[in-house]
């Protein structure tokens, strides 16, 4: 039965935020909110909770999970940035973006893409997924809360209490969520390329 924290969505409680650290710590999956739609997230080197992100979304290995990050600088240990692509990532981070880029060696193997070494990164603008950030000093990986038999996200923390109580280990109540998932761009060839349209505006990126 999974535990469900109310999070203050401007002034995040420290000592909650401190409590989802923990669980998360201890291998557990985390329902948190973002500033696109809730997203499922886990401890980065936690094989066997990424296991069970993976069964509970519905999605394979060839998915792209996303690394929340703090900021660029955390970006740049796990994906290799050149100045061109930093120069777009410092526009438009904090925000709704999902930027898939070539993995470092930092990112375990399992986790980027098996054929093409990618992983997808975001630095999120929403004060309680940063506080966990924060807290956790690593980033987190997730994927966006969007169950196998459904076609848009659970933007209702008690939706998602009701659906996931018993295979997810804690429920963030941030208040409700966009309906609309990240926009996400593929910045790994020469020009961007858009994959997903989403809230974010990609006139920064050229597109």
């Amino acid at each position: 039965m999974s535990q469900f924290f109310q999070i203050h969505p401007d002034n995040p409680q420290l000592r909650l935020i401190k409590q989802a650290v923990q669980i998360i710590d201890g291998g557990g999956i985390v329902a948190v909110p973002t500033d696109s739609c809730y997203a499922l997230v886990c401890h980065l080197d936690d094989k066997e909770a990424v296991t069970r992100l993976r069964r509970i979304r519905g999605v394979d290995e060839k998915h792209h999970l996303t690394l929340l990050c703090r900021d660029l600088s955390e970006i740049a240990l796990y994906a290799k940035v050149d100045n061109r692509q930093y120069r777009m990532l410092k526009t438009a981070t904090p925000g709704p973006y999902t930027m898939i880029l070539e993995a470092t060696k930092e990112v375990p193997r399992r986790l980027s893409h098996p054929s093409r070494k990618t992983i997808g990164l975001r630095v999120p603008e929403n004060k309680i997924t940063h506080a966990l950030l924060e807290e956790l000093r690593q980033p987190l990986l997730a994927t966006t809360l969007i169950l196998p038999d459904d076609d848009e996200p659970i933007t209702d923390p008690e939706i998602i209490r009701e659906r996931l109580e018993k295979q997810i280990d804690l429920i963030i109540d941030g208040g409700p969520c966009s309906l609309t998932p990240t926009t996400v761009i593929d910045m790994t060839g020469d020009v961007p390329e858009l994959i997903r349209q989403g809230r974010g505006d990609v006139s920064m990126f050229g597109l």
